[in-house]
């Protein structure tokens, strides 16, 4: 676990407090904050409990923060401490204390950042979730990345994380993946009956007709031969062979999933069948559960505000009491034939996620998704008995550009940009970076010709080339021999006195945030702080570089200087770290060299 230098003067804070103000309740006090200050000419933190205290204590924000400076004068490493605005105190630390980051870096490695802030609790993460009927597509993408670097970052602040997948193979949707498969099966058969035919006798006409599918019919042909066919390859009754198509085809789907899931450098725990989960008759106990606990009636919904839909039928049914959780009506749980709504089905499932163990669940959605979040979390409550949090975090739609113009067709797809053409196209490091780049619900466009471009404004390239650069700071020093060991242990021994330039400190400085910054995106669950995070980290290394160009005194390598020289290459070295720990979340590889 690393030592959080912003903790550690919260701590400082919190006993100033307790001195001064005994009677405070320890719910006030777990609000207060000491962050990195705004302007860091200011100091090196700042905190609100001036502000936070004034009410409760009856006091002027600005008298508490009178007494609180005079309170943190006190502390240890503690340099200057002053009173600003409505209530703010700003801490400026010395140069001692901010440089121990560099030898607590390279002694944690790229485990610094780590906490226990998380507990141990066990959270269920759930992401991607795609209908295993085609091809992961860039809509999927997001999720994928988001849901795979939230997963990484609440691992690395200390939660006990699981990483699932729910198949989605229970509905209709994947019966209609069987006939299409059926389809290609008969094609691969050698079968004279015209598409337009076979789509005619489809349930509800021919969904899936991408040519992805042609490679299953022909390994259904390979397993079971004609055996699923009628004789001169024509199509045999539904009963005969839609089960056998259908476990045949979403397996086979599944496969290729994990597969483009994996080229992306995302591994799963757990893949859960939600037909199996209905097998298993968790749904029905679920909803058993509810209606023991008088949840549910038979009841009539209101017709949808706005516009009537065409299929509205109005007609009792078994109704969820939805409302009383803090949704805006109460929810249908069986359709028309009798058999489970989605939403009955997904209150099973979240059933069987707590039963296994879960104590915190966070599942990652399409924004499209956005109007399903509080009958879900509603349901949850209920099922709970409001013992296990659902949290939701929506990712917006990806829009792909290529020289500014929209990218929409796939081959291989037929209708959508897959998630393997994008990889193939840029590489997996650069599809996760830019994915980050953005808050996950705000839309966000994939510029394919930046996310390559070897550029400043490409933070995939600016990022990874800071690391390089690091690299090849610390190849220089080894292959000239003068420096002695450059092993991180030896380094971590150093004297850092002569660091104290700005450009230095700064970069300094910002190493120092990373365990803070890891506990607040990881409680915020919102990866892509880490993303601008490791920008900023690139900007100050690189502007230390430009300095060192036209200040030889802060040029990192300098025979005629070893003592310095070992200290800037503990800064370097530190700054490497701090960048793969940060990309080892983001699920990006480091590069030793751009080429």
């Amino acid at each position: 676990m690393s030592d959080c230098l912003f903790q550690r003067y919260r701590h400082h804070v919190l006993a100033a407090v307790r001195a001064m103000l005994p009677d405070v309740s320890e719910e006030t006090l777990a609000r207060v904050e000491v962050t990195p200050a705004r302007d860091p000419s200011h100091g090196d933190m700042a905190t609100n409990a001036a502000l936070l205290l004034a009410k409760p204590a009856r006091r002027k924000p600005a008298d508490i923060a009178t007494d609180l400076v005079a309170e943190l004068e006190k502390v240890e490493g503690v340099a200057r401490v002053a009173a600003a605005g409505p209530g703010f105190v700003n801490i400026t630390l010395t140069p001692d204390v901010l440089r121990a980051t560099l030898p607590a870096v390279l002694k944690a490695g790229e485990a610094y950042g780590e906490s226990q802030s998380g507990a141990g609790v066990r959270v269920n993460v759930e992401y991607v979730s795609a209908n295993p009927t085609g091809p992961m597509h860039v809509g999927h993408c997001r999720g994928a990345v988001v849901g795979d670097a939230l997963a990484n970052l609440m691992a690395k602040a200390g939660f006990d994380v699981t990483k699932e997948f729910y198949i989605n193979d229970a509905g209709a949707q994947v019966k209609a993946l069987a006939w299409a498969v059926y389809w290609r099966y008969l094609q691969a058969l050698g079968t004279t009956v015209t598409e337009e035919a076979f789509d005619a006798l489809t349930p509800t006409g021919l969904q899936y007709r991408g040519e992805y599918l042609i490679p299953v019919g022909e390994a259904l042909v390979a397993q079971y031969g004609d055996n699923l066919a009628e004789p001169g390859a024509n199509p045999a009754p539904e009963l005969t062979w839609l089960d056998t198509v259908r476990d045949f085809a979403v397996a086979q789907m599944l496969l290729a999933i994990k597969d483009d899931l994996a080229a992306l450098g995302v591994h799963q725990n757990v893949f859960t069948s939600e037909a199996q989960v209905l097998r298993d008759g968790v749904t029905d106990a679920a909803i058993d559960k509810l209606e023991k606990q008088g949840l549910l009636y038979e009841g009539v919904l209101e017709p949808p505000k706005g516009k009537l839909p065409d299929d509205w039928e109005e007609r009792e049914q078994l109704l969820f009491r939805s409302t009383q959780f803090g949704d805006d009506v109460d929810r249908p749980m069986r359709k028309s034939d009798g058999t489970n709504t989605y939403f009955a089905n997904d209150i099973g499932y979240h059933a069987d996620k707590v039963a296994r163990g879960a104590q915190m669940m966070v599942d990652v959605w399409g924004a499209d998704h956005g109007g399903y979040v509080k009958r879900m979390k509603a349901a949850v409550r209920a099922v709970t008995n409001d013992a296990v949090p659902l949290e939701v975090v929506l990712c917006q739609i990806v829009h792909i550009l290529r020289d500014g113009q929209p990218v929409k067709m796939s081959k291989r797809a037929g209708t959508f940009v897959t998630l393997r053409d994008l990889i193939d196209e840029v590489g997996k490091d650069a599809v996760r970076f830019t994915m980050l780049t953005r808050k996950s619900d705000a839309q966000m466009e994939f510029d394919l010709d930046l996310v390559v471009a070897q550029k400043r404004d490409n933070p995939v390239f600016y990022v990874q080339y800071a690391h390089a650069r690091c690299r090849s700071v610390l190849r220089a020093a080894q292959e000239e021999g003068t420096y002695g060991a450059i092993t991180p242990d030896a380094l971590a021994a150093v004297p850092l006195d002569c660091l104290n330039s700005d450009a230095e400190m700064a970069l300094v400085r910002r190493m120092a945030e990373w365990p803070r910054l890891v506990e607040a995106a990881a409680l915020a669950r919102e990866p892509h702080r880490v993303a601008f995070y490791l920008a900023d980290l690139a900007g100050d290394f690189h502007a230390l570089w430009n300095r060192g160009r036209d200040d030889a005194s802060l040029r990192f390598l300098q025979p005629d200087a070893p003592a310095a020289t070992r200290a800037r290459l503990a800064l370097v070295a530190a700054t490497a770290t701090v960048i793969r720990s940060g990309l080892a979340v983001m699920g990006v590889e480091p590069v030793e060299e751009m080429r």
